[in-house]
């Protein structure tokens, strides 16, 4: 895929983190056009799974938003916090797939919408397509795309990313101000290995239509657990760990942008990659993490099946966002986060490199990892 899209155009600023384009739609040169598509992934066939288990239709809430946040999170890295348009994309096997499960999709989007819209962010939703495609898909996968127009002098372009910047992460997991519920951290990356590592064999046996035929059988549903099994230290079972609807930083990362802008080199989203995206931007940066998040029981359930090397390029492991800062705001940035229910802390420093690079040390360990190339994803 990479190979594929290098020779692209990187639009306006060839180094951030989402792709601007000049303001076509708007004609105005003073500000950039930014068009963003994501989604849930595999999580879907999970929520599918969760669903025919405990009768719970409304796990399909959560997965609205995780196909809204995995956009508009992406768009906080440059700086947009408000005037967005969605538009949603829904795939389904209408066999097993009924109209019930589409409406509370489309109901949480507008209820993630509405949370949005009451920290300010303006959101109008598009509304979109919903296919029946059972030929090409096994379940059902949900989608979106977002829109935004934002003022140049307002955008955040990671090439700003230099040696002597404090890295600043954001946990992925507790319980933030503005959401119902414990998150166990976990977003919308890695659950392919996510589910199959944490869920039992029965679940293969049930439901063979929530994998891919042609998995090798020794990777499918390998784990220990079963959906409604506690999770040691956490107020939920692993079917809601895993489930847990990817959170959104919108609120925190507005209120930062709105008085420390002008301080921040950069914003990650540590999506695709892990903690290893930071290696896509800046130049002859060497980032250093050494006092990340202590593992949490999720993924330190995960890390019994998945190196550690292997565990930080998929999984976020304790942080889904963090803030590349001069050190006169860092102590400002915490303080504000801890305002709205989440931990932050300084995980991180960056030192001048010839090239890019990543150390990582956690509990006694130290894993380098070296860029192939640089540039927006």
């Amino acid at each position: 895929m990479h190979r594929a899209i290098k020779k692209l155009d990187r639009g306006v600023y060839p180094g951030a983190f989402c792709k601007a384009q000049p303001d076509i739609p708007g004609g105005n040169s003073a500000r950039v056009f930014l068009m963003h598509s994501d989604g849930a992934g595999t999580k879907s066939s999970l929520a599918y799974m969760y669903w025919k288990e405990t009768g719970d239709i409304s796990v399909f809430r959560g997965i609205a938003q995780d196909a809204l946040i995995m956009n508009i999170d992406d768009l906080l890295c440059v700086g947009a916090v408000s005037n967005f348009i969605v538009s949603s994309t829904i795939g389904r096997n209408k066999h097993i797939i009924p109209g019930a499960v589409i409406s509370e999709i489309i109901q949480g989007t507008e209820e993630t919408i509405q949370l949005l819209n009451s920290f300010g962010a303006q959101i109008q939703f598009a509304g979109g397509e919903t296919a029946d495609v059972g030929d090409l898909v096994r379940t059902v996968i949900v989608d979106s795309t977002v829109c935004a127009s934002l003022e140049k002098t307002s955008f955040i372009d990671a090439s700003n990313i230099v040696q002597g910047m404090d890295i600043i992460g954001f946990e992925s997991g507790g319980q933030a101000k503005w959401e119902k519920q414990y998150n166990s951290g976990i977003g919308s990356n890695g659950l392919t290995s996510a589910r199959h590592d944490i869920f039992s064999r029965i679940y293969a046996e049930r439901y063979p239509e929530t994998y891919d035929s042609a998995t090798p059988h020794e990777y499918v549903y390998t784990g220990r657990h079963l959906l409604q099994d506690p999770v040691e230290g956490a107020p939920i079972t692993w079917g809601q760990a895993i489930l847990s609807p990817t959170r959104t930083y919108l609120p925190l990362v507005s209120e930062i942008l709105s008085s420390c802008r002008k301080h921040i080199g950069g914003i990650i989203h540590c999506t695709g990659g892990g903690q290893t995206k930071c290696l896509k931007f800046s130049n002859n940066i060497h980032y250093i993490k050494n006092n990340l998040f202590p593992f949490t029981h999720l993924f330190k359930e995960l890390a019994l099946h998945t190196d550690m090397r292997e565990m930080f390029q998929v999984f976020n492991c304790g942080h889904r966002m963090e803030l590349y800062t001069e050190k006169c705001i860092t102590d400002k940035v915490i303080q504000i986060a801890e305002k709205w229910g989440i931990q932050a802390r300084i995980i991180g420093r960056t030192e001048a490199y010839s090239g890019n690079k990543l150390t990582i040390e956690y509990e006694g360990q130290e894993i380098c990892y070296a860029a192939a190339n640089n540039g927006s994803m």
